[in-house]
């Protein structure tokens, strides 16, 4: 009778042991795979986050360019240097949209550029960029800007 209560006992502590391995189990991996996630979504929101800010940037910068140009109290030249302002935010945004697309057909998963009258900023979504990968994008970003690779600043993101 002794030995049947021990076997019971040790077979029950077994079947918690093996509940509590499983409960711990599912909790771990419930959060490694929320930390992966949160991973992920902080650098898709950094892109789409970064992308959101330079717009919204740009439309005020357009809207304060045409509200000059509109004035009817701002002088001639203040007028032509708001749209000659307009012309080049317009050129700015078509090269850095033009060499955003180029690079992502290299086979990049998400990029953004961009660029001052002197820099140009590449942040590329990936962990570690090879040499020939570095190669493509500042090959790239010299034929559309004619900057020299000094000038170039490449920044690898995960």
């Amino acid at each position: 009778m002794v030995t049947k209560r021990k076997k019971i006992i040790v077979l029950s502590v077994m079947m918690l042991l093996l509940v509590a391995t499983g409960f711990l189990n599912l909790t771990l991996n419930n959060q490694a795979t929320l930390q992966a996630s949160n991973n992920e979504t902080s650098n898709l929101s950094f892109f789409a986050s970064y992308r959101a800010d330079r717009d919204t940037a740009r439309d005020q910068q357009l809207i304060y360019y045409n509200s000059i140009v509109e004035s009817a109290n701002a002088s001639e030249e203040s007028k032509s240097e708001a749209q000659a302002s307009i012309k080049e935010l317009a050129a700015k945004i078509e090269k850095e949209l033009l060499l955003e697309g180029a690079i992502l057909s290299k086979g990049f998963e998400d990029v953004v550029v961009s660029f001052t009258d002197n820099f140009v900023n590449v942040i590329v979504k990936s962990s570690e960029l090879q040499e020939a990968e570095v190669a493509q994008i500042v090959e790239i970003v010299q034929n559309q800007t004619q900057k020299p690779i000094d000038n170039i600043k490449i920044i690898p993101m995960e």
